[in-house]
């Protein structure tokens, strides 16, 4: 079933002139409503005067304006000050001269350039009319065109106020949304390095083993097979990353990333153990059903330190043991020899520091160095439950 757009959202797709041209015939039509003559805006003592053919002109000038206050705001401002110039010269006192204010709020929230030299012509031109309405009339203090000013200039910076807190928000808009990518750069670049790093490490030693068993072709087609699978797993995880590039990749299913498969820390297990390395592995207790990004957390932990078991520690003993609790999940993964210590230095902060940060975020616990009986521990502790 199609949906129909709502009214506001229709509303909303036609141009600005004509989502403004009601608001200026509503002013044309209460001008000449009967109650509503001579009890518009009044400047000076000059007597009313009826309406005759200059009026009409007088009022189209100050209402039909406001069609374009948001498209032309100093063509709006300019026509709307002639008109009730014009309204308070004759006497006419129509309530048309409301839309002075307006279409000073308009120009105050809408012009782009030439602001303060708007700001200043439209200031001196007041002065004659303030002068020129004093002679006409009886002559009376100034008080109340200054009054009158003033109430003008609070149009104006009324105008000025909605401008700046609306680029306030665009700005808050545009740095929210480059964070939004910064962020989720940062999360792919991870992805990329978690999983490609530790296929290629993978097939890199598996590749420098088969140069040395061109004598045992059973062992060498077993370790060429060995590079083959891993090749086809980096592969199958290096297209799901560049799925999520994809614009037409849907994100309802949360952040995106992969949760691991079950039986997938075993997987990496039996990877590392084809490259080379002996793993002793131990998992105790039964994977929680809603388990959120601790999961994966713990898969992207096993995965590294095992991908740098391979690099600094290779042929080395290594333990992995992995518990699941009702509240949490840890892991400690430790690997004998001091060439281990190598990866705890990892500054591009997609290794181990990344590790940290992913811990931490959840609300977690991670530590990397060296093990109290030599060698290299990681270690992490990660709240289960915890949202994407």
């Amino acid at each position: 079933m199609i949906s129909r757009p709502r009214v506001p959202e229709r509303w909303r797709r036609f141009d600005v002139t004509v989502r403004d041209l009601p608001l200026a015939l509503a002013f044309l039509a209460a001008t000449f409503l009967p109650a509503l003559q001579s009890q518009g805006t009044r400047i000076g003592s000059l007597p009313d005067r009826p309406f005759d053919a200059l009026a009409l002109a007088a009022v189209a000038l100050q209402c039909l304006p406001l069609a374009v206050r948001r498209r032309w705001p100093v063509v709006c401002l300019a026509l709307v000050s002639l008109g009730f110039a014009a309204d308070q010269l004759r006497g006419y006192h129509s309530v048309a001269g409301a839309a002075l204010p307006i279409a000073l709020v308009s120009a105050g929230a809408h012009l782009e350039r030439h602001r303060r030299a708007t700001a200043l012509l439209f200031s001196a031109a007041y002065v004659p009319l303030a002068v020129a309405l004093s002679r006409l009339g009886s002559g009376e203090p100034p008080g109340e065109s200054v009054t009158f000013y003033l109430a003008l200039v609070l149009a104006w910076g009324t105008g000025a106020w909605l401008r700046s807190t609306r680029a306030a928000e665009a700005a808050h808009r545009l740095r929210v949304a480059e964070e939004t990518r910064a962020a989720e750069r940062t999360r792919i670049a991870r992805e990329l390095h978690d999983v490609v790093t530790h296929h290629v490490t993978a097939m890199v030693v598996q590749a420098e083993a088969a140069r040395y068993l061109t004598a045992a072709p059973d062992r060498l087609d077993g370790t060429l097979a060995a590079v083959s699978d891993t090749g086809r797993r980096a592969l199958t995880d290096l297209r799901h990353l560049l799925d999520l590039l994809s614009p037409g990749h849907s994100t309802e299913a949360g952040s995106g990333a992969r949760a691991p498969s079950a039986g997938g820390l075993l997987t990496l297990v039996e990877q590392t153990r084809r490259a080379g390395q002996p793993v002793e592995f131990t998992e105790e207790g039964t994977p929680a059903v809603a388990a959120g990004s601790a999961d994966l957390v713990a898969h992207r932990v096993v995965q590294e330190s095992l991908t740098n078991a391979l690099k600094y520690a290779h042929g080395s003993p290594t333990s992995v043991r992995v518990r699941h609790g009702g509240q949490e999940i840890t892991v400690e993964v430790g690997t004998d020899g001091p060439g281990s210590r190598a990866g705890s230095t990892g500054g591009s902060g997609r290794g181990l520091a990344g590790l940290r940060e992913r811990v931490e975020v959840l609300g977690g616990d991670f530590s990397a160095g060296p093990g109290a009986g030599g060698g290299f521990v990681v270690r992490a502790r990660i709240p289960a439950g915890s949202p994407s």
